[in-house]
C-alpha cells in the first residue's frame, strides 16, 4: 500500500506545517505523502497486521489533522509527533486486545535465488528473533525496532521517546546484550 515518498527539506517542511496549522488541507496532504511510509513501518513492526497497521496509520493522521492547533515546535521534527500519536494509538490498540503479543507471521519477498528450503529456514530465523524481541522490555524493543527496521538516527529515536540520546544508546546496548542471552538460551534448549 505504502511506498517510498521523497523527504521534504526540513526549511519545507516547517513552511508546510505552518501553513497546516493555518488549516491548508493541501499542505497536510503532502506532509502525509512525506511521512505515511515511516508512519506506517512504525505501527506494523508493533502490530504485526498490514491491515491493523493501514487503519492505525490513517487514525494517526485523522488525529494529527484534529491536533495541529496543540502541536507545538521544539527542536524534534514534525515525524517525531507523528510518532509519538502512533505510539499512543498503538498503546490502546493494544489494551483493547487480549493477545499481546501475537505476531503474523509475512510471508518472505520471492528471491529468485533462494530455494524453498533456505526461505523455509529465514522466516524460521526471523520468528525466533522477533519472538527474541518480544522478550525485550518496552523500552528495549522500541528502540531496536526504530533503530534496526525504521532505520532512525539516535536523535530522533531519543525525541520520540522523550529521552537524551545518550540513554538511547545505552538502552540499545542492553537490549541487545538481552538480545544474545535470549538467543543463546533458546539455542542451548
Amino acid at each position: 500500500m505504502y511506498q517510498n515518498r521523497r523527504q521534504e527539506p526540513a526549511s519545507d517542511e516547517a513552511v508546510l506545517v505552518q501553513r497546516v496549522i493555518d488549516r491548508d488541507a493541501g499542505a497536510f496532504g503532502r506532509l502525509y505523502d512525506v511521512h505515511v511510509d515511516r508512519v506506517y513501518r512504525h505501527i506494523y513492526y508493533r502490530v504485526w497486521n498490514r491491515t491493523d497497521a493501514e487503519d492505525l496509520t490513517q487514525q494517526v493522521f485523522l488525529k494529527a489533522w484534529q491536533a495541529i492547533d496543540r502541536y507545538r515546535k521544539t527542536g524534534s521534527p514534525f515525524i517525531a509527533w507523528l510518532l509519538t500519536i502512533s505510539h499512543n494509538l498503538v498503546i490502546d490498540f493494544y489494551r483493547t486486545r487480549k493477545d499481546r503479543a501475537y505476531i503474523e507471521a509475512e510471508t518472505l519477498a520471492s528471491d529468485s535465488a533462494s530455494s524453498p528450503e533456505r526461505a523455509a529456514e529465514a522466516s524460521l530465523e526471523q520468528q525466533r528473533l522477533w519472538r527474541a524481541v518480544l522478550k525485550l522490555s518496552g523500552d528495549e524493543q522500541q528502540v531496536v525496532i526504530m533503530r534496526f527496521m525504521e532505520g532512525f538516527e539516535f536523535a530522533e529515536i531519543a525525541s520520540v521517546l522523550n529521552k537524551k540520546e545518550g540513554n538511547v544508546r545505552v538502552i540499545l546496548h542492553r537490549a541487545l546484550a538481552r538480545l544474545r542471552t535470549i538467543l543463546e538460551k533458546e539455542r542451548e534448549s
